[in-house]
């Protein structure tokens, strides 16, 4: 997913497409998101959405990932259990996560296959696979 360029009027449209009003500081955070195809954590949004003039407050920003996220407009990627990033690219794909650098990239689903999937309980779909192919120097690079 390539970053699209979300103006103002795109950003209002988008949030209330999804039923979500477009207060000052959502449309600040959406703009962010959306503006950059990175994966950021929460405290790199606020910092971000705070850069010029802090008045943006964490529970707001988590509030508001939060609404995003359950709303369909992104996707959590949790990458180890001290670390979530908001993915703003909801299409199916993967992830490359450097566990030496925190660098997170999209594999394209059609790159990897799976297989072997258990049987699901009766009454049960599958909703997605989501991978992350962890990565790190290896020691021959390293010295």
């Amino acid at each position: 997913m390539e970053a699209i360029s979300y103006d103002r009027p795109s950003v209002i449209a988008l949030l209330r497409k999804h039923g979500i009003a477009p207060t000052h500081q959502r449309l600040e955070i959406a703009q962010v998101l959306f503006g950059r195809c990175h994966h950021l954590s929460a405290d790199q949004v606020l910092a971000k959405v705070n850069e010029s003039q802090a008045e943006t407050s964490k529970a707001t920003v988590y509030n508001t990932l939060n609404l995003f996220r359950d709303l369909g407009l992104i996707r959590e990627v949790i990458v180890d259990p001290k670390r979530v990033l908001y993915d703003p690219n909801t299409e199916p794909h993967h992830h490359l996560y450097n566990v030496d650098t925190g660098e997170i990239t999209d594999i394209d689903a059609g790159a990897l296959s799976v297989s072997g999937l258990p049987e699901l309980p009766t009454g049960m779909v599958t909703e997605g696979v989501d991978i992350i192919v962890r990565v790190r120097a290896s020691e021959a690079s390293l010295g």
